[in-house]
């Protein structure tokens, strides 16, 4: 099935029913928070025109003309079902009016996965402009999110509450380097010194890549 199946009323409706966009809580300096649960979102079924559409009319309204910020749950997330595409992605920042980008102070980006990572990394600056890619934050945990927004304010699904806590035992998982498989928690498995070398290569690259992003933004804002 895809969009041309459903009719626009049809794929609007399904938008609402599956709440993929949910104005919902506060930031804790008091901003309004846009919930964007990924995984819900019907990839294959709604058609750009409509979520362009949907999102003047159902959400921006609600957004108001104060400050807000964004959190983005890609707990789940799987390219072939609910991920549109960073073209489209990027078609509906570019469709966004000035005054709600504008207002747009953080985006709090939950469990991304490797791919989403290097992509952003090496292509983020182009891709979004750089007043975009700048107010983007990584949150591996939930815990870590709660520093942020308001947690008694906010309803994750519980998936994204079971996926944070299978990371806990499976942390290579945040890495995009262990599948998401579920699996019974026993021993891990013995790998070969090959194997376990070119993973922890992965794992201090992309370390090494985040903290030279703070060092240069420290050393922009001292500037």
């Amino acid at each position: 099935m895809s969009s041309s199946t459903l009719s626009e009323s049809e794929q609007e409706h399904l938008l609402g029913k599956l709440d993929v966009f949910k104005v919902q809580g506060r930031d804790r300096r008091g901003r309004t928070l846009l919930l964007i649960i990924a995984k819900h979102f019907p990839a294959r079924l709604v058609s750009y025109e409509v979520l362009k559409k949907y999102l003047e009319e159902k959400i921006y309204p609600k957004l108001g003309e104060k400050p807000f910020s964004v959190v983005y749950v890609h707990t789940d997330v799987q390219k072939s079902e609910n991920f549109p595409g960073f073209s489209l992605i990027r078609s509906i920042y570019d469709a966004i009016p000035v005054n709600v980008k504008n207002n747009l102070e953080s985006v709090y980006f939950l469990h991304p996965g490797l791919q989403a990572r290097l992509f952003l990394a090496t292509f983020g600056r182009l891709f979004f402009n750089g007043g975009l890619y700048s107010k983007l934050k990584y949150v591996s945990r939930l815990e870590f999110l709660w520093d942020h927004v308001r947690r008694l304010e906010i309803e994750m699904p519980e998936f994204v509450h079971e996926h944070d806590e299978e990371l806990e035992y499976r942390p290579m998982m945040d890495y995009g380097l262990e599948s998401d498989h579920p699996r019974v928690y026993a021993e891990p498995p013995l790998m070969d010194p090959v194997s376990v070398f070119s993973m922890r290569g992965v794992v201090r690259c992309l370390i090494l890549y985040e903290i030279e992003v703070c060092v240069n933004r420290a050393t922009s804002l001292a500037v």
